[in-house]
């Protein structure tokens, strides 16, 4: 690297005085330096729902160890347990904020996230979550038998499914599912996984849908048109 920068250094040095000789200019010439870039550091914004607080009510307890929460309420008890990246405190007025311990992309991505987990927490145990499916079709219906759903949905044998700890489902007129709970993510989980059974087919809108599903339909196969 040494030996080819010096042979560009004497090549131009060459040219320069050919130059300066023929038109009587005198040219100097300085060696060549690098250029040098300086990078700024880029400030993550902070996420606009992840610095909101949480409102805590009083008929629930916040139990904080360090980067373990639990939160019990009249309806259950969850825990959570945070990542580095983010850091949770209860103000003196009693509500929760989450705030980034780190000043990095991925705490950016996580403040938002686990201050939703925290406040999902906290409703859960003194309201709690409901979430509710609808059963399209001829013949498709469910019931419960003890603390296991069972459904009729086209296939040659009903499917089976056991409800897991913590949620109650309730059928209506055998074809409303209603599930209900404490802990948000378990009631979305158990939902999809009915909804995954026979989920609802954009011709005739057949199969199990969420109750605030907007399915979109598509046209059959038409005749040929004259």
């Amino acid at each position: 690297m040494a030996s080819l920068s010096s042979s560009i250094h004497s090549s131009w040095n060459l040219k320069s005085l050919f130059l300066g000789e023929r038109k009587g200019i005198c040219i100097t010439s300085s060696p060549v330096s690098r250029i040098g870039f300086l990078r700024k550091p880029v400030q993550c914004k902070e996420s606009r729902i992840g610095k909101m607080p949480i409102e805590v009510p009083p008929n629930v307890t916040i139990a904080l160890d360090g980067q373990d929460l639990k939160v019990k309420g009249r309806l259950g008890e969850l825990s959570r347990t945070y990542p580095r990246e983010v850091k949770i405190e209860q103000l003196e007025s009693g509500t929760l904020r989450v705030f980034k311990a780190l000043d990095t992309r991925r705490a950016n991505q996580m403040h938002g996230l686990f201050r939703t987990l925290t406040d999902n927490m906290v409703v859960g145990v003194s309201k709690g979550f409901e979430k509710r499916l609808q059963l399209v079709g001829v013949g498709y219906r469910a019931m419960l038998e003890g603390r296991d759903l069972v459904l009729n949905l086209g296939f040659s044998h009903p499917v089976r499914m056991a409800i897991p700890e913590g949620l109650q489902v309730k059928v209506e007129d055998n074809t409303r599912i209603a599930v209900s709970g404490y802990d948000k993510c378990a009631i979305g989980e158990f939902a999809a996984s009915i909804r995954k059974w026979r989920p609802p087919e954009p011709y005739k809108g057949k199969g199990v849908r969420y109750a605030d599903e907007v399915v979109r339909r598509k046209e059959g196969k038409a005749g040929k048109r004259k």
